[in-house]
């Protein structure tokens, strides 16, 4: 009988070093962790962008649930097209006033990111981003190697001689803005410097992602055409456009359902159905069909709804904010969107000062994490969208208060 042969020593693997290179890169998102801690009911959170769940369409959703299983049946439940639901394209297309061809479904505008970042982004690319960005873009591009180069921002937006000046030194091949209540600042990118913009980027080659996820939600001032817009102006082509717009029914309608779009030139959209069909296939049929049985009737009026709470709740942070904080604090006042913005007295940080903030049971997120290259630690970012009025007057309240304790 042949004895039997010892077991081999296990030697548990080093998965660290199994790592690649790109996945090395990647971090948690800050807003993602703090989300973890303002979980507990007793936390007023201003920290995440959350849309507010009381205005969702539920009832809505639900008939349109139903027509779409009644009108498709088993057909709403199978796979489909990588492009997306032709009448969603459709619908999309025709209201940009481009061929639904080139209109891309994405799961979720955080899936665009990505993807675009696939396709456009090879190591050591430069890649302009505003000063702050929106933290999710710059963790979908940083696996993929990016150089970021910091654009300066003020009350206006991107300011365009600086970014003349670089666009003068730096073979950029990228660049990224959310020019209308921007993502963390609350900011909009005026008329002016969007043509400019286009105009700039046109000339030099360079790319450009505009994301524009809260553009529907503004409850004050006038809007100003999209950089896209400007764009097959400045091209008169839809296919030699350098602007690539991405948007969200996550913010207008509901974020579960996870429907987006990208709109591009015909070479993008073809790379961008490629990189997709590796990422998840397709995004959800049933999704997709839901959304298109809502959008002549309940979309704009979903629309109107949040505009309206959206704005009342701004107003009513801002004058808290007003009442509460001390002398020597700045902030911002959107004219749409979810956020706004907090710069603190020199010498203050944002990140230490949460620590106090969360025993006074009120939450926010630091600023420097929007930052590609570092800097932004006497910063922060409010979101007013899903706190009543009664937390946003308790939580201002709360974090005027840890303010003047942090100044003291």
């Amino acid at each position: 009988m042949t004895p039997a042969r010892p077991a081999p020593e296990f030697k548990a693997p080093d998965f660290t070093a199994l790592l690649s290179d790109r996945a090395r890169r990647m971090s948690a998102s800050a807003i993602r962790e703090i989300l973890k801690i303002t979980q507990q009911p007793d936390i007023i959170s201003f920290a995440g962008g959350l849309p507010a769940p009381e205005l969702f369409p539920v009832e809505d959703v639900r008939r349109a649930t139903d027509n779409v299983l009644t009108k498709y049946g088993p057909a709403a439940l199978q796979y489909s097209t990588t492009e997306g639901h032709p009448p969603l394209r459709q619908w999309i297309g025709s209201r940009a006033g481009i061929p639904a061809a080139n209109v891309q479904i994405v799961t979720g505008s955080q899936q665009a990111l990505d993807l675009l970042g696939k396709i456009l982004i090879s190591e050591g690319d430069t890649v302009l981003v505003e000063a702050p960005t929106y933290l999710g873009a710059l963790q979908s591009f940083q696996p993929y190697g990016p150089n970021y180069v910091q654009m300066p921002t003020d009350d206006g937006g991107i300011d365009l001689d600086a970014l003349e000046k670089i666009l003068k030194t730096t073979p950029a091949k990228l660049l990224y803005a959310v020019p209308n209540f921007q993502n963390p600042t609350g900011r909009t990118l005026n008329a002016e410097r969007r043509r400019r913009l286009v105009e700039l980027t046109g000339q030099y080659g360079v790319l450009v992602i505009e994301d524009d996820p809260y553009g529907q939600l503004r409850f004050t001032g006038e809007a100003a055409p999209s950089l896209y817009e400007l764009g097959l102006e400045y091209a008169g082509d839809v296919d030699s456009s350098h602007i690539i717009y991405c948007s969200s029914f996550s913010k207008t309608l509901v974020p579960g359902l996870r429907d987006a779009w990208v709109q591009a030139a015909a070479p993008i959209i073809s790379k961008l159905v490629q990189a997709k069909q590796g990422a998840d296939l397709h995004t959800p049929t049933l999704n997709q069909m839901i959304v298109t049985e809502l959008l002549d009737d309940v979309l704009p009026r979903q629309i109107e709804t949040v505009k309206k709470a959206y704005g009342e709740r701004a107003g009513i942070m801002l004058g808290h904010i007003k009442q509460q904080f001390p002398g020597g604090v700045e902030y911002t006042t959107p004219e749409g969107g979810m956020f706004l913005w907090v710069t603190l007295p020199q010498g203050l940080d944002s990140t230490q000062m949460l620590v106090r903030a969360l025993t006074r049971n009120v939450a926010y997120v630091p600023g420097s994490p929007f930052f590609a290259l570092g800097g932004g630690e006497n910063t922060l970012r409010l979101s007013y969208s899903s706190a009543t009025p009664e937390q946003i007057e308790t939580g201002i309240k709360a974090l005027g208060e840890t303010i003047r304790e942090a100044m003291d």
